[in-house]
């Protein structure tokens, strides 16, 4: 429990919530961590079930799977991706969404789901509509803040009116070079870091303001890599000075904690002058010292895609999943549209927590996190 909030239990903690003021648009803003109610899951969850909430699963096509609903009830997942070939119009996913929520009001976890997927914005969107602008339009705006802004409030009001309650987005890497990885489809709203440090800010604080959560990424900053560096295919090595790091990538990131932002996601690319030899989100000295020490992030921390090609030297799914949960990723993000790929991570996050190779203490603390996350999303 935070300050104020103890003794609450979890109805008293929902209440404060929903007693909390709303905004000009009827939503009740998102909190940040340490400033309102913290609940925690039941306290009688299995190892499964506790390592469920920490596993973001997908499926395939247009309609889940019957297996994903009978987990969501069993209270053995925390939260689902869609991504464009789950939806086929505004009203199918927001049927399926119906679908998951009445599957989750028979779970023991007394906290909603996780609705996620990226909407970033231009070539980047899964949903039609808002925002139409990239972010990189957003940045060669007459008003880029103003944008910026709009860009976060569209995003929001987007998916909150589908059901969703959290956007992979925004993104905050500085591009270096015209054309290169994350510029090639406008996903940068800069190249200079203060811009995007106040347009992501900017953002940020407009979409959370619908009580859609964001989510800056990706941590410590893709933004030097070169057009064929892509971590989704490959291994991606990027050789910037931890000098070029602290006053170009990780700029923003201050900014978008300022904000409140409720997660960040850290990319898969190694980064020799912070850790020569782990990916940034497999990395303690990444996650824990860079993101959270230097930068001192209390959000939630979730992973890039666990099936991705620049991860092929670290092990199975299986092994992946207990290697992020051991560096301080809180949310493992399973998004290869297979349902047995987020049950393998359930189930070994579950074991290493029976067996004492993931630390009870961090994983509660990752656990904690989450509920807080998910009963600001209420």
């Amino acid at each position: 429990m935070l300050a104020g909030t103890a003794g609450l239990g979890l109805a008293g903690a929902f209440g404060w919530w929903q007693a909390a003021p709303r905004n000009a648009t009827g939503q009740r803003p998102i909190p940040q961590p340490g400033s309102t109610a913290m609940v925690s899951f039941p306290p009688n969850l299995t190892n499964q079930q506790l390592a469920g909430q920490r596993v973001i699963y997908s499926y395939p096509g247009a309609t889940p799977p019957s297996s994903l609903l009978s987990d969501i009830s069993a209270g053995l997942v925390g939260g689902v991706i869609f991504f464009g070939e789950n939806i086929t119009s505004t009203s199918q996913i927001a049927g399926v969404i119906s679908q998951l929520r009445q599957a989750a009001a028979h779970s023991p976890v007394k906290l909603p789901l996780l609705l996620m997927t990226d909407q970033e914005g231009g070539l980047v969107r899964r949903l039609p509509g808002q925002p139409t602008l990239s972010a990189k339009q957003m940045g060669q705006a007459a008003d880029p803040v103003a944008a910026a802004s709009a860009g976060g409030t569209g995003a929001g009001q987007n998916l909150r009116a589908v059901g969703m309650n959290v956007n992979l987005a925004p993104v905050l890497d500085v591009f270096y070079t015209a054309g290169n990885f994350i510029d090639q489809f406008q996903r940068s709203f800069s190249n200079n870091p203060a811009t995007v440090a106040s347009l992501g800010a900017a953002f940020i604080s407009a979409q959370q303001a619908t009580a859609v959560a964001a989510t800056a990424k990706h941590f410590p900053g893709l933004g030097s890599a070169a057009t064929s560096q892509n971590t989704d295919t490959g291994s991606v090595t990027l050789n910037v000075s931890q000098n070029q790091l602290h006053t170009i990538d990780e700029v923003p990131y201050p900014a978008a904690i300022s904000a409140g932002v409720m997660l960040i996601m850290c990319s898969w690319a190694l980064y020799p002058a912070l850790d020569a030899s782990l990916p940034a989100g497999l990395s303690p000295t990444i996650v824990s010292g860079e993101l959270r020490g230097r930068n001192g992030f209390r959000g939630v921390t979730i992973t890039d895609a666990l099936e991705a090609g620049a991860l092929a030297a670290y092990g199975t799914t299986a092994q992946r999943a207990v290697k992020a949960a051991g560096a301080g990723m809180d949310l493992i993000l399973c998004s290869a549209r297979d349902v047995s790929q987020g049950d393998s991570a359930r189930g070994a996050l579950a074991t290493a927590l029976g067996n004492g190779s993931l630390d009870a203490t961090s994983f509660h603390a990752a656990t904690q996190r989450i509920s807080w996350l998910r009963a600001a999303l209420f």
